[in-house]
C-alpha cells in the first residue's frame, strides 16, 4: 500500500531571494558539467513493447520507506510510457557498461526503440519493467508521485524489489563522458 505523500503547506520560499534573477542555461549546464554522478539504464513497458533511456539524475530520497526519484526528459519516447504503465526499473551500469549507457542514450547509430534491448540480457521482476542482468544494482520501482519541472517528470517512485549488488566499480557521467572512478590512495 502506497503511504501519505504530503508537501509542506506551511512553508515559503526566502522572500529576499525570490526576485533575484538566476544563472543562464549556458552557465548553469557549464557547471552541471563538473558534477560527477552515477548512469542508469531506465526502463518500463509500452504495454508488450521495452522502452528505455540513459539517465544520470536518479538519487535515494529515503530508505524507509524505500523511494527514490528519476529525472526523466518530457521529451524522449519513453517519458510517456512510464507514465501510462507506473512502473519503472533503475539499472545502475557498472564502469564496463559504457556501450550500454550509449545504446540507451541514443549515441549508436541505427539502434533506437526496442532494438534497444538487443543488448545486454533482460528479464523482469514484480512490476514488469526490463531488468538488466549484470547491472550493479537494480531498483524495480511503481511511480507513486509526478513532479512536472519545466523540461522533466521528476518521478518520485517506492522500491519493489533490489537486486543484490553484483560488486565493481559504477560507470560514472563527468565534463560530457563516461568514466571510472579511481580510488584514491590513502
Amino acid at each position: 500500500m502506497t503511504s501519505s505523500i504530503n508537501q509542506r503547506l506551511d512553508w515559503a520560499s526566502n522572500e529576499a531571494l525570490r526576485h533575484l534573477p538566476t544563472v543562464t542555461a549556458d552557465d548553469h549546464r557549464t557547471g552541471m558539467r563538473h558534477l560527477a554522478s552515477g548512469v542508469s539504464i531506465i526502463t518500463s513497458r509500452d504495454g508488450e513493447t521495452a522502452v528505455g533511456l540513459t539517465a544520470t539524475a536518479v538519487c535515494s530520497v529515503t530508505v524507509d520507506p524505500p523511494r527514490m526519484v528519476v529525472l526523466v526528459n518530457k521529451k524522449v519516447a519513453a517519458a510517456d510510457s512510464i507514465l501510462a504503465s507506473g512502473a519503472l526499473c533503475i539499472n545502475v551500469l557498472a564502469a564496463g557498461q559504457a556501450h550500454l549507457a550509449k545504446v540507451f542514450a541514443g549515441m549508436v547509430e541505427g539502434v533506437f526503440g526496442p532494438a534497444r534491448f538487443e543488448h545486454g540480457t533482460w528479464h523482469s521482476r514484480v512490476s514488469g519493467a526490463p531488468v538488466l542482468e549484470g547491472a550493479l544494482a537494480s531498483f524495480d520501482c511503481r511511480v507513486v508521485k509526478v513532479f512536472d519541472e519545466s523540461t522533466h517528470h521528476a518521478l518520485l517512485c517506492e522500491v519493489l524489489h533490489a537486486s543484490e549488488p553484483t560488486g565493481g566499480e559504477p560507470l560514472i557521467y563527468v565534463n560530457g563522458a563516461f568514466c571510472r572512478v579511481s580510488p584514491l590512495e590513502a
